[in-house]
């Protein structure tokens, strides 16, 4: 995990003077547990949730808040401002501060969407199968969320259907049972002198 920090740090500024990472994958995939780590190998470095974005009403259409809230004022260098969806009452609570840090994590389903790539410094995919995701993220949710997930499945694969994110990742990340294995993704942009690789064990524990 340090070396994938130390990786991160060293990139170039992606968003003004941010470099902006997404974590994308399927719902249930690991994604929050994964950035959170990551984050704290940063040294605590901004996490923007994008279940703090989304909501019943747009669960993929919140691109055009995302951009207004989030992106743009970081790329001016300036704190962001969002407002976050409560699940539960089904309302958007006060404004919630997310600093133009060196490095800012944005993690959840869509992260890397097509509109966000031009503001990516990488984007990081969560590889596991979709199907074992859902899986765990129905055990996680419980019964009462099952009515959501049916909806929710159906969203994530029309939207996946028109806007994949995994062809486009720079790196894969999979969790092993001691830590997490980070390879080079699909998209290339990750050379020969870049390339990161961390196996499970000692190395790889977060």
């Amino acid at each position: 995990m340090r070396a994938l920090a130390d990786h991160l740090r060293g990139l170039p500024p992606s968003c003004g003077p941010v470099r902006l990472i997404a974590v994308d994958g399927h719902a249930g995939s690991g994604k929050s547990t994964f950035a959170g780590r990551l984050a704290a190998a940063l040294g605590d470095a901004p996490v923007l949730h994008l279940d703090d974005i989304a909501s019943h009403d747009e669960l993929f259409g919140w691109t055009g808040r995302l951009l207004t809230q989030v992106i743009e004022p970081l790329r001016h260098g300036e704190t962001a401002h969002y407002a976050p969806y409560d699940w539960h009452t089904r309302r958007f609570g006060p404004p919630r501060a997310l600093p133009a840090a060196p490095v800012v994590l944005v993690e959840g389903v869509g992260a890397g969407r097509r509109v966000m790539r031009p503001h990516l410094a990488r984007l990081l995919w969560m590889e596991l199968p979709r199907e074992e995701s859902w899986t765990r993220g129905r055990s996680r949710d419980g019964e009462e969320q099952r009515e959501f997930w049916a909806e929710w499945v159906r969203a994530e694969a029309e939207h996946f259907a028109g806007d994949p994110s995994r062809p486009s990742a720079d790196l894969l990340v999979r969790q092993g049972k001691q830590g997490y294995e980070v390879l080079p993704g699909p998209s290339g942009t990750v050379g020969p002198d870049h390339k990161i690789t961390l196996g499970d064990g000692p190395s790889a524990v977060c």
